[in-house]
């Protein structure tokens, strides 16, 4: 098998129709199968084949379809990279895979060029008419090399939020096989136009917009990057269906003043972080369109749970596994634990990676017998329903209480002035940690007054004893909070 394999597929049924469009942009299916193989053609010329790297750094523009699919056309290893990375974090990670090639937009060419000076990787850019030019003169790879499904398809590199970012190996079947069922969970269709506000470098926006849009023969409508307004505006203009988010899109929704009805959004998905509740039911009550939250890592391709629309959604919940995968909350020693008690998840199934590149070590710490560690704090109910309740390295341990932040987090997004917040441990000598909540508004609001808010609603040890306020919370290019950048260094000795 071969994801690319999907692409030709498709391209056979729906030649004419579109499948990737960014604004008056627009690439069929039979283009994007046609520029795929001629790219492939082009590798193949520069003598890259199965089991190279390449890595790709592209904003969200239908050029990246094309590198994608021609990439794992000819059998080699899709390295995407944030189109942001500085030069020094663009040679570790080509240094790291052994990158033959990097594929970067226009735009980038500097930092590219500069982050690939002394690595083995060569350098292609993208600049949209004269990369279509370049690709007529190309004679197309008609053959998609027959891949084992074990065989590595991308490698993701790790955020680097917990130390050494580690490149995730994923297979044609992790990839192949979540998209399949993400369509299937979502009912896509030749329809249905999702909204491609996601990064398609991350696996998130990967799997669950591009692989699962082609896997179904619905149509993937881009946008370079998120912006409330904007992001209304392509939903409206082009009639999108399915609106796949993390949770920051969907609080940014809430705040723009544009915003209205849009029941015609027949899926709402969210992912990447855990969704504030009161998030969910104001967007829900203002906007008429039900949130679907689900569970997953890039680890596990990346999806593991969902909710199910309908009388099958348990909102707070991350839901139950999806099919194929097992999902358990493990002890310390890796015991299962009794309902309702928070402990370890732990995932297994064919959405589990093959491994971290060249990191046997991690590997074996990560996956064991079987069963990939996630390092997320959860619970289950007696429905199966699973509950995620924290990072573990996020966990706050003050006087010898636990504080799992997100429980506080959860009563600072009830305060209608809070738009943001993140709770983190700050160091304490006689307590060890103390609890600070660090936050961005939306209306005016004294510290003292969010203090006395979240007192009332939790137990005495948990409330934050310091408030901080911020313009914005540093983010991920994924939309995740980044609470290392948050974090406080120990005070100095007096």
């Amino acid at each position: 098998m071969n994801l690319a394999d999907r692409l030709q597929a498709a391209a056979e049924r729906l030649g004419g129709r579109a499948v990737l469009t960014l604004d008056e942009a627009e690439l069929t299916y039979g283009a994007l199968e046609e520029l795929s193989a001629r790219l492939a053609g082009l590798l193949r010329c520069r003598g890259i084949g199965a089991g190279d790297r390449v890595a790709i750094m592209l904003p969200n523009v239908p050029e990246f379809g094309v590198v994608y699919y021609g990439v794992l056309r000819v059998g080699a290893v899709v390295v995407p990279l944030d189109p942001l990375l500085k030069r020094r974090e663009i040679a570790a990670y080509l240094g790291d895979c052994g990158a033959r090639l990097l594929i970067a937009w226009h735009a980038f060419a500097e930092t590219a060029e500069a982050g690939s000076s002394g690595t083995k990787a060569d350098c292609f850019f993208v600049v949209p008419e004269e990369f279509r030019r370049v690709l007529r003169g190309v004679p197309a790879e008609r053959e998609i090399v027959s891949m084992a499904p074990g065989d590595t398809a991308v490698i993701h590199y790790t955020s680097g939020t917990t130390g050494r970012p580690k490149g995730i190996e994923l297979t044609h079947a992790n990839l192949g096989g979540n998209a399949a069922t993400v369509a299937r969970m979502h009912a896509l269709g030749v329809d249905d136009v999702v909204l491609g506000a996601l990064p398609l470098y991350h696996t998130f926006g990967q799997t669950c917009s591009l692989n699962a849009t082609v896997q179904a023969g619905a149509r993937l409508t881009l946008l370079r990057r998120f912006e409330a307004g904007r992001a209304l505006e392509v939903i409206r203009r082009d009639g999108v269906t399915v609106f796949q988010g993390v949770p920051t899109m969907f609080i940014a929704l809430l705040d723009h003043p544009g915003a209205s009805d849009m029941s015609m959004l027949r899926v709402c998905a969210s992912g990447g972080a855990a969704l504030p509740l009161d998030v969910l039911r104001a967007y829900e009550t203002r906007f008429g369109c039900e949130i679907v939250e689900g569970y997953g890592l890039s680890e596990t391709s990346p999806v593991s749970a969902t909710n199910r629309g309908g009388r099958h959604r348990r909102p707070g919940s991350i839901g139950w596994p999806i099919r194929g995968v097992e999902m358990r909350v493990v002890d310390e020693e890796g015991r299962e634990t009794p309902t309702g008690e928070i402990g370890e998840i732990v995932v297994r199934g064919p959405n589990v990676m093959k491994g971290y590149w060249n990191d046997p070590e991690a590997t074996a710490e990560a996956v064991r017998d079987g069963w990939f560690h996630t390092g997320d704090l959860g619970r289950v109910d007696e429905d199966g329903y699973f509950f995620l309740v924290d990072r573990r390295r996020d966990v706050i341990i003050r006087g010898g209480y636990t504080v799992y932040p997100r429980e506080v987090e959860e009563v600072l997004y009830e305060h209608p002035a809070v738009r943001q917040a993140a709770v983190i441990g700050v160091p304490h000598p006689e307590l060890g940690e103390e609890i600070e909540a660090v936050v961005a508004l939306r209306a005016p609001v004294s510290a003292g007054d969010l203090r006395d808010f979240v007192r009332e609603r939790v137990a005495a040890y948990k409330y934050p004893r310091h408030v901080s306020f911020v313009d914005e919370l540093p983010m991920s290019a994924t939309g995740k909070i980044l609470k290392r950048a948050l974090t406080r260094p120990a005070p100095s000795p007096r």
